[in-house]
């Protein structure tokens, strides 16, 4: 029998990484805030790879972690692993990336939960959620508890309308042998939310002791490692190392052999894979003419002895998955202890939601991560962050949050998904972003804390750490503008072991910086009156003195994005109405409804001529 339990400001439906963040920052607010997931024990699950970061993955977890969020936190404090990423290219692609202790992150991020003034975490399956005459939302559990809020955000990863296949057999599930939010899917249909299919999928999990790892390439973690928060004391320590194999011809065959064993080929599976991460079956035939395929096998936290074979993700049937595996080096006897398995889940059309990930017809809805359409723990944390922020804000009356592409690769993720949609599942990469030079992972506290602090998720200790490092790097910036460097024996000596031009007479500090060949530390000897200051300032300074042509120009760029930005476009505009208007841009206009002129000219089959009409119609408004 259904009974009222309580009422909240927001409640968020779901507590993996997007719900967290969201459920967080909502509570941090000062919202009366209650997150549901099916178990508990699984709050911030990792059911595919136990890792965080990675390439343009390190900058959202830094700019997460800038913005006030926890996931920065909690990977510096599980980590098992640091590597920085990317280091022989330059530093606008260098990204972190820690191998995590799986179980003891989830453990820890339920505890930072059940922690959190404002906030109530309840094991509980919501089964419907309806929008009531006052304007509020009733969300109703499997065991008939009615609770009421201002605010819902639907993070539901890849719960709703879970179905998983692995070979010919396919059941109702959520990830991990979880339960599935069937019903909900329904609910939601109801509200007339355009949903979609798509499909993700997972490797096996096998037993360390069965793994000969004599001949396998060892990986180990960074000497000097870095914090992904900028707020952490210590950097993390390496605990574990990896290792690296290959897949050969006979591998290959097996796949070939089984081919038709495939849910992927029978036609079983419906959803649409992600593009950037295909399953195993998937790459052989993609990619027939490559010898061989690079696999990562890595622990799975220090207290189990599971392990996870990056880039072998597959839902061929078990048998077949034995088979294969056992063709490769290290793995010839390996016994697997969860078998991988694809999972086709239910998502929404990314359009339908504003730039704070509100709903455009829906008020007081939100959504966040997988169920966006995107792919990725730390774009579905990103996503949770802003949606908890906005539905916090909205319900204090106060400007909303929106992050732009020239600001934050946050920004670039979310107006990617409004404004383009995806037709596969979404993943941030550094190409994304046309101002990726200036949105360097190293700089998301200098873009972002002061936002941070505005809204209040930025302590003022915290933000006054920020202030005081900004002068220093001010101030390092004048020294070695002022410095100057005599010709010496020992100067020319290092110019030369760097492979650079040597002097005919002294310079300023500044010139030698300048030089891609030379580094504050190698111009350490002959620096003499170098203050002792962080690494990260000395960082900073480098990074602003090499790529300053190239900072200023994307730094123009971003003035003229943000100058058209500004011309915003009225909510109740009536695309139909408008002459000059091309049909199918009236049609999409109309559908994804734009913010601004800016917004309105990535939209796909809007072209430059709508644009220019757009334009002139808005001044005359």
């Amino acid at each position: 029998m259904e009974y009222f339990a309580q009422e909240y400001d927001v409640i968020v439906i779901g507590a993996g990484h997007a719900g967290i963040e969201a459920c967080l920052a909502s509570a941090r607010l000062g919202c009366r805030t209650a997150v549901f997931t099916i178990n508990l024990d699984w709050v911030g699950n990792m059911p595919c790879n136990p890792s965080i970061g990675g390439t343009s993955k390190g900058h959202l977890v830094r700019e997460i972690d800038a913005l006030g969020g926890e996931m920065g936190k909690a990977a510096d404090k599980y980590s098992i692993q640091s590597r920085m990423l990317n280091l022989g290219k330059g530093p606008a692609v260098h990204s972190l990336r820690a191998q995590i202790d799986r179980r003891e992150y989830s453990a820890g991020m339920k505890h930072t939960l059940e922690l959190q003034d404002n906030l109530d975490i309840r094991q509980g399956e919501i089964v419907d959620i309806i929008k009531l005459e006052n304007g509020l939302w009733q969300v109703k559990t499997r065991l008939e508890a009615l609770f009421t809020a201002k605010a819902v955000i639907i993070a539901t990863g890849t719960f709703l309308g879970g179905r998983v296949y692995i070979g010919d057999i396919s059941y109702e599930s959520g990830p991990d042998g979880m339960f599935p939010a069937i019903e909900l899917a329904q609910a939601l249909k109801k509200l007339d939310i355009p949903l979609r299919r798509f499909k993700t999928g997972t490797p096996a999990r096998v037993n360390r002791q069965s793994i000969d790892f004599s001949n396998l390439e060892q990986q180990d973690g960074d000497e000097e490692t870095v914090a992904f928060s900028f707020d952490s004391k210590n950097p993390p320590e390496n605990k574990v190392c990896c290792h690296i194999t290959y897949t050969n011809d006979d591998t290959k065959q097996v796949i070939l052999d089984n081919l038709h064993r495939s849910p992927m080929y029978s036609g079983k599976i419906e959803g649409k894979g992600p593009r950037y991460c295909p399953s195993f079956e998937d790459k052989i035939v993609r990619f027939a003419d490559k010898k061989r395929h690079q696999l990562f096998i890595e622990p799975c936290g220090l207290n189990t002895e599971e392990m996870y074979l990056q880039g072998l993700s597959s839902s061929l049937p078990e048998d077949v998955q034995l088979e294969f595996m056992r063709t490769i080096p290290g793995l010839e006897k390996v016994q697997v202890m969860r078998t991988a398995y694809a999972i086709e889940y239910d998502c929404v059309d990314p359009t339908a939601l504003k730039a704070t990930l509100e709903f455009n017809d829906i008020e007081g809805l939100y959504g966040a991560g997988q169920f966006n359409g995107s792919s990725g723990y730390e774009e579905a944390a990103a996503q949770g962050l802003v949606a908890g922020i906005n539905a916090a804000l909205k319900i204090k009356g106060e400007e909303p949050l929106i992050l732009d592409r020239g600001g934050s690769y946050i920004g670039t993720l979310i107006d990617d998904l409004v404004t383009k949609g995806c037709t596969d599942p979404y993943r941030m990469m550094t190409s994304r972003s046309e101002y990726r030079l200036v949105l360097r992972q190293d700089n998301a506290d200098i873009r972002l804390t002061p936002i941070g602090y505005k809204i209040g998720l930025i302590s003022q200790q915290r933000y006054d750490k920020l202030l005081y490092k900004e002068k220093l790097v001010e101030q390092e910036l004048e020294r070695i503008k002022k410095k100057s460097i005599p010709l010496t024996e020992q100067l020319q000596q290092i110019l030369i072991e760097c492979e650079t031009t040597p002097l005919d007479r002294g310079c300023k500090m500044i010139d030698l910086i300048k030089r891609p060949q030379l580094t504050y530390k190698v111009l350490t000897p002959v620096d003499d009156d170098r203050p002792d200051l962080p690494k990260e300032v000395f960082e900073q300074v480098e990074i602003a003195v090499k790529y300053e042509g190239y900072i200023a120009r994307q730094e123009q760029q971003i003035k003229e994005m943000r100058r058209i930005e500004c011309k915003k476009i009225p909510d109740d505009i009536d695309y139909n109405s408008l002459k000059g208007l091309r049909l199918e841009a009236v049609e999409k206009l109309s559908k994804i409804r734009p913010e601004n002129l800016g917004q309105a000219g990535r939209i796909s089959g809007v072209n430059p001529a709508d644009i220019a009409a757009l334009n002139i119609i808005l001044e005359t408004l």
